[in-house]
């Protein structure tokens, strides 16, 4: 359940905000951490909501593989629906990855601008995201695999490199700046 860790992800991110958000010493950059405390809610729940459709189209894969293959007829159609239920199964996680990837730009700023004290909540926000899209990826893959729609392959295949890519360059540079600020050196 990637979604699920990567609503994990927001929910901290959501908290680091909260401990920003209407304090006096922070009303210069309310705005900014308004706006990322937007993002992570919106985040959070769009996780919560494809954990629950992630599991339901493993459902709809499970239910193609055990369609009857006796003639050629059933062959086709169970083929058919295989691959019908292998893009439904790759949607969910694909979208994960897109969500966590997204949360995952705004956590520098929150590093700099957010509390300080809940600079170390940032971080886990980072690694949480980061683990989230990289389990979601390994989804996303096992459907790739099997897909015959070899543009669709393709064209999924450059989007989550570049995903995976911007994640884990935005959680580097967000866990670095968070070492900085939490290191007793």
């Amino acid at each position: 359940m990637a979604a699920v860790v990567g609503a994990l992800g927001a929910s901290m991110a959501s908290m680091a905000c909260n401990f920003t958000v209407g304090r006096k010493k922070y009303k210069d950059v309310e705005g900014e951490v308004t706006e990322i405390l937007g993002e992570a809610e919106k985040a959070r729940e769009a996780l919560l909501e494809l954990a629950g459709r992630d599991s339901e189209a493993y459902s709809e894969v499970s239910a193609a593989y055990k369609l009857p293959r006796e003639t050629e007829e059933q062959k086709g159609a169970r083929r058919e629906a295989i691959q019908a239920a292998l893009k439904t199964a790759m949607a969910a996680p694909l979208e994960t990855m897109r969500c966590c990837g997204k949360l995952l730009g705004k956590l520098q700023g929150l590093a700099e601008k957010g509390n300080p004290n809940l600079i170390s909540d940032v971080g886990v926000s980072a690694l949480l995201l980061e683990a989230a899209l990289e389990a979601a990826l390994l989804n996303v893959d096992i459907n790739l695999r099997e897909l015959k729609d070899s543009s669709l392959v393709e064209k999924v295949g450059s989007e989550v490199k570049s995903l995976k890519e911007q994640a884990r360059k935005c959680a580097e540079e967000t866990l670095a700046l968070v070492r900085s600020h939490v290191s007793p050196e």
